[in-house]
């Protein structure tokens, strides 16, 4: 941040598609998935608590196909109605590349969100 610029974004500079991108290699990283699964696999991690929206997903499993971080087959290529994706190694290392970059901001919204719950609330965590 520059002097004089005022600071917007609440509590982190991280979007919700670059969340939602960095989650997906996340996940493909540990293994393949289709679709609606990462989206499920997405909202359980966080406990229900906030769940991407199929129009987020897909439009991003596309793009990252097209990018060649990812690659999708149908599992059964005749009837096309799941599409199963893999990380390439090119996905690999991009996941780690955008993994670092966002620790930054990760770690400053756990920070906010600790001080807000000691300030106001009580709670130590």
């Amino acid at each position: 941040m520059f002097k004089g610029e005022r600071q917007r974004q609440f509590p982190t500079t991280i979007s919700t598609t670059s969340f939602v991108k960095l989650y997906i290699l996340h996940l493909l990283n540990e293994k393949s998935y289709y679709g609606n699964r990462l989206k499920h696999e997405i909202s359980k991690r966080l406990n229900g608590k906030w769940s991407p929206s199929p129009g987020m997903i897909y439009p991003l499993l596309t793009q990252l196909e097209e990018e060649g971080y990812i690659i999708g087959e149908w599992e059964e290529p005749t009837k096309r109605t799941i599409r199963i994706y893999k990380i390439t190694d090119r996905g690999k290392d991009h996941y780690k590349t955008i993994k670092n970059m966002n620790k930054s901001s990760f770690d400053d919204s756990l920070y906010i969100i600790k001080n807000v719950l000691k300030d106001i609330y009580g709670i130590n965590i």
